[in-house]
């Protein structure tokens, strides 16, 4: 089984930053893709940004203003978020396909979530 620990929620004003962290712990053998969705009140789950093995993968609404990044010695990925605006104010969850040790397949798992507000 894995598990995925998220940190760095909160309350910023406009223009402010955040960084999300996520660490992936368990019984590992192999991480395919590794990153961040959102959702909103009344709306679906929505990519932010993630790592594959093709690279990096960034939501048009946050490019320029969020960074991806991991430490793969430690299964961890940060989201580095700057110039938040209102509309990013959603719950982040932290995402992971990964192949479990002993099994053949990769599974999706997800972190608890972690909730980012943007207000004055």
């Amino acid at each position: 089984q894995v598990q995925l620990v998220e940190s760095g929620g909160g309350l910023v004003q406009p223009g402010g930053s955040l960084r999300l962290s996520c660490a992936a712990s368990g019984s590992i053998g192999s991480i395919n893709i590794m990153g961040w969705y959102r959702q909103a009140p009344g709306n679906e789950r929505e990519l932010v940004a993630t790592f594959s093995p093709g690279g990096t993968d960034y939501a048009d609404s946050v490019k320029g203003r969020f960074t991806i990044s991991r430490d793969n010695a430690k299964n961890t990925v940060y989201l580095q978020m700057n110039s938040l605006k209102p509309e990013d104010t959603a719950v982040y969850y932290c995402y992971c396909n990964v192949r479990a040790r002993g099994r053949l397949h990769y599974a999706d798992y997800w972190g608890q979530g972690t909730q980012v507000t943007v207000s004055s």
